[in-house]
């Protein structure tokens, strides 16, 4: 077997590509027969934002003291993980949508897809992988009840909201994919 086969299912990569696909699939016959507009950043960001949880999962092994004794070199491992996570997280949203219910641009996707999996990185970084969920969870759950942002501060809060061309949501979302991936890439999961 080859390394990319064994660090697949150490990772739990079919388990979590099964939730991202159920999700995104729900999430569109949900749209399909919704009373939703198509500007309407909800339903996607949900998507998305699943995905990015159910990716997580997989941001520890099986065996964290094998992972650190280990002969190779995790950190460039680690952030192709969280970047191709968060690039089939996108995808499949991408994919799902061509088939009929244009839900978001695809700025708006690859914008939120890198910046929540950056989020779950560093949640994979602070609280260990089992936990990373947490953050993309609380974040996601903050912008859906909060306010509408009309100051810059409550538009950091509520970046994965806002339309694909505001800077302060791309800024956001790149410190978090770079903050993430590399806190993740350097530091792995937390015991």
């Amino acid at each position: 077997m080859r390394w990319l086969t064994l660090y697949a299912r150490s990772r739990q990569v079919p388990v979590s590509l099964a939730a991202v696909v159920i999700a995104a699939v729900a999430v569109w016959a949900l749209a399909r027969g919704g009373g939703e507009g198509p500007g309407d950043p909800r339903l996607p960001v949900l998507v998305l934002a699943t995905g990015a949880m159910a990716a997580s999962i997989g941001l520890s092994g099986q065996d964290l003291a094998l992972d650190r004794t280990a002969a190779i070199r995790w950190a460039p491992r680690r952030a192709a993980h969280v970047l191709l996570a968060g690039a089939v997280v996108g995808a499949v949203l991408l994919t799902v949508q061509s088939m009929g219910a244009d839900m978001a641009t695809t700025a708006f996707v690859v914008r939120d897809s890198a910046g929540l999996m950056g989020l779950a990185a560093l949640g994979a970084a602070l609280s260990g992988g089992q936990y990373a969920w947490t953050l993309p969870f609380a974040w996601l759950s903050f912008s859906f009840f909060a306010p509408p942002p009309t100051s810059a501060p409550m538009q950091v809060a509520t970046w994965m909201l806002l339309p694909a061309g505001t800077a302060v949501g791309t800024w956001t979302a790149l410190v978090l994919t770079v903050a993430g991936t590399a806190a993740y890439a350097v530091a792995g999961p937390r015991r």
